[in-house]
């Protein structure tokens, strides 16, 4: 008779998979909960106690951590003397684990959860029988997920057996399984002893799609969720209508969230390959929306757009006139969603904007060899804050608006320049090598729409006084900009000449 060894924190499913085993030779060792579900099912089973010939002790902390487990998960059985030492020792063979762990991550994922209930939810003897069953997989099957209990039973049920090929993919996903484990174990730890950085980094993503294709179509990709997902995210968003998301797509949708996270006011955020082409500003939403649509008329085809109000009715029938990849806001009006819906291609996405200021996690980006991580830029400032360093004093009113490009400016690539009022951006360029041709691009961007109103912002200082001199020659009357460069007086020696306020942050905010 083959033996099964089963305990499990999530018995879904759990009794009519062990019924199968015992239905197909298998007596059936359970502890704890497990063996007391399965009793109350009429399945036979040896209490872990007989096995190991020892009780649970310190509270079910130990119990399964014994030469009788291990000896019989780990034993070779094509090997004569593990065989004879199994026999000498009374250790009988166990050819099937099914396991799944302590419930780490909903602990932690419970509001104001204590330390001491997270480390309590910390899994030993469970991850240490996984492991041995898996490093043994030519002998033993492992089942760490539910999801094969069906396939697993399929197999014992037609050949007595599962075959190696699914034993050692078996083993491999329950590597995976224990490693994602001690990766958020790490992970949790490592911030509550607020070390930011780690001699190794450890993090675990889940499989959320395997997707159509990347970037391009003829490159693979996969999309992957935070094992602990983010409330505010594209990911958490409820996808209400249209197709798949597809790779680029997650990507600008992801950077109009992050834009649009800026702004309280009602506001519409149109992006393009991750990139701002227009931020508009109102008292409504509509008005709104008109803002950031005549901010680039051109560009705002087929873009992602965010609004960060439930949308109505009146904006709906504006959007509806033009192609759109995807519309994203914290919800839609019946009437508005109807109208937006009867566009098939057309992907509308509600999410909980509320909790748009939530913590920010940190960001990875990988390259050739390695990866690189950073703190998201979330800094919130105050123009108050800022430094004037001109002869001119920019009025409170420039100061909002300055504050306005500020915020859009953070948004678009380096080198970066937003020319703005107090409604929309009027001009954004941005991805250019130098910051005289992005400014050359906003300004023509502009238009006749540049006016006494008409404010600036870099993401960086101005190496040259050339963007400040061409900024003043196109009517340009106030500019923020970081400040630090070592020709910084050159760039206001400019802005003095033609009657320029400029400010300085003391922060810049590139975006490669």
């Amino acid at each position: 008779m083959k033996r099964a060894l089963v305990s499990v924190s999530d018995k879904t499913n759990l009794v009519s998979f062990v019924k199968g085993l015992a239905a197909n030779g298998y007596e059936i060792v359970s502890t704890g909960g497990t063996k007391k579900v399965l009793d109350d099912a009429g399945i036979s089973t040896i209490s872990i106690e007989d096995v190991t010939h020892f009780p649970e002790i310190l509270d079910g902390r130990v119990k399964t951590l014994n030469p009788y487990v291990h000896g019989g998960l780990l034993a070779r059985r094509e090997l004569p003397e593990h065989m004879a030492t199994l026999k000498k020792l009374n250790i009988t063979p166990i050819d099937l684990v099914c396991v799944n762990l302590y419930p780490f991550k909903e602990t932690i994922e419970k509001p104001g959860v204590k330390l001491a209930d997270a480390i309590e939810n910390i899994d030993i003897g469970g991850p240490s029988m996984v492991r041995s069953a898996a490093k043994n997989y030519r002998d033993v099957t492992v089942v760490v997920d539910q999801a094969d209990y069906d396939m697993v039973l399929g197999e014992i049920k037609d050949g007595g057996d599962t075959t190696l090929d699914t034993r050692a993919k078996l083993a491999a996903k329950a590597f995976r399984h224990t490693a994602a484990y001690d990766a958020l174990i790490s992970q949790y730890l490592t911030k509550q002893v607020g070390l930011e950085d780690p001699e190794q980094l450890t993090m675990t993503w889940d499989l959320k799609e395997t997707m159509r294709y990347g970037e391009n179509s003829h490159q693979k990709a996969w999309l992957y969720e935070d094992a602990l997902p983010k409330s505010y995210s594209v990911l958490s968003a409820k996808q209400l209508h249209g197709k798949k998301l597809s790779y680029n797509n997650i990507k600008d949708a992801d950077e109009a969230l992050r834009c649009i996270r800026e702004f309280d006011e009602p506001t519409v955020v149109a992006m393009k390959h991750m990139n701002p082409c227009g931020i508009g500003r109102g008292e409504t939403l509509e008005q709104a929306w008109d803002r950031a649509y005549t901010a680039d008329p051109v560009s705002i085809f087929g873009g992602v757009i965010a609004l960060n109000r439930r949308v109505d009715l009146a904006t709906a029938q504006k959007m509806h006139k033009i192609f759109l990849e995807i519309v994203i806001a914290p919800g839609f009006d019946d009437d508005a969603y109807a109208i937006l819906a009867k566009k098939k291609n057309i992907r509308l996405l509600s999410l909980d904007f509320s909790k748009k200021d939530e913590p920010a996690r940190h960001e990875l980006v990988t390259v050739m060899g390695g990866a690189l991580m950073q703190e998201q830029d979330t800094l919130k400032e105050d123009y108050h804050d800022w430094k004037c360093v001109t002869d001119v004093q920019p009025t409170e009113e420039q100061l909002k608006n300055l504050m306005f490009a500020w915020k859009a400016v953070k948004h678009a690539k380096s080198n970066a320049i937003v020319l703005a009022n107090d409604e929309r951006t009027l001009g954004v360029g941005e991805g250019q090598p130098n910051r005289i041709d992005s400014l050359k691009i906003a300004v023509k961007h502009a238009g006749d729409a540049i006016d006494d109103r008409t404010v600036m912002a870099s993401d960086a200082f101005f190496p040259f006084g050339d963007c400040v001199e061409y900024a003043g020659k196109h009517g340009i009357k106030a500019v923020v900009q970081p400040g630090g460069s070592i020709r910084d007086q050159e760039s206001i020696d400019m802005a003095n000449k033609y009657g320029i306020a400029m400010v300085t942050t003391g922060i810049r905010h590139f975006r490669h």
